[in-house]
């Protein structure tokens, strides 16, 4: 995910020696700063020289990072603003590691940003200025839309809407993918026919007036082919299950959040 950001700054027109990378692996940080031209330092380097610091480890490493970061930050307005993406992390845990001064966003993006198509939330703590919020707002388009939400909770939400949401639309692709094989088309055809659709409905809700379900209404001839489909799918309790796995994930969510705080 660092590596997608880079390089969607770097496409944005962001210059490179304003980017500043470190790692603790080493040889995979000398071939990002080599393959994207930026400074490659370590963590009391970049916090000196930073606007923005982007936390992207794994929850797991989290607390360590920020506790080596906070020896070295100076504590006031001066200190970089940090913008964490690591899942189940919250900023009162960021708070505990780094001090309650601390300038906070706390963001949930998506697999797609890998491809500059990612949809990310937002969300800051009260240390946060107007132009810091600008800020992460830059860095996080760089690879997609993003949005921010009015409470910290919401990011739960929305790890079970577009955080794993990605993974539901392969399984449903998948599942077509497979009876598509079983009813005679090659894997080939399957897959170009399925994949474009899939691209092609998302992009129609997009850009169309219509609300998605008149769009889907306007689909659906009385009496045809993708009305026999939808009511297949709506007699197996297709809202329910949907509701039910969307709540599944964002419960798994805080209870991550609580499994760190313990």
């Amino acid at each position: 995910m660092a590596g997608s950001l880079i390089r969607g700054l770097l496409a944005q027109g962001q210059p490179a020696q304003s980017i500043w990378a470190t790692d603790v692996d080493a040889g995979k940080l000398e071939t990002l700063a080599q393959d994207c031209g930026i400074n490659n330092a370590d963590a009391s380097q970049i916090a000196a020289s930073v606007d923005v610091m982007v936390l992207a480890v794994k929850p797991q490493a989290m607390q360590s990072v920020c506790e080596s970061l906070a020896t070295v930050l100076p504590g006031t307005a001066a200190s970089p603003l940090v913008v964490s993406i690591a899942a189940g992390i919250t900023i009162a845990h960021i708070e505990h590691y780094l001090g309650s001064n601390a300038a906070i966003v706390r963001c949930m993006p998506n697999m797609p940003a890998l491809i500059g198509k990612g949809a990310s939330a937002l969300f800051a703590n009260a240390q946060v200025t107007n132009a810091q919020k600008a800020l992460a707002d830059k860095i996080m388009q760089a690879v997609g839309i993003c949005v921010w939400v009015d409470r910290e909770p919401d990011i739960d939400t929305v790890t079970a809407v577009s955080g794993s949401g990605p993974a539901y639309f392969f399984l449903f692709m998948e599942a077509m993918q497979d009876t598509a094989k079983s009813m005679g088309l090659s894997d080939k055809v399957a897959r170009a026919l399925i994949y474009q659709t899939a691209v092609g409905a998302a992009e129609l809700a997009l850009t169309s007036s219509e609300s998605i379900d008149e769009l889907r209404h306007r689909v659906t001839s009385p009496g045809g082919t993708t009305e026999a489909a939808i009511k297949q799918f709506e007699s197996g309790g297709i809202r329910e299950l949907v509701d039910r796995a969307l709540k599944a994930a964002r419960d798994r969510s805080i209870k991550l959040a609580d499994e760190i705080d313990n």
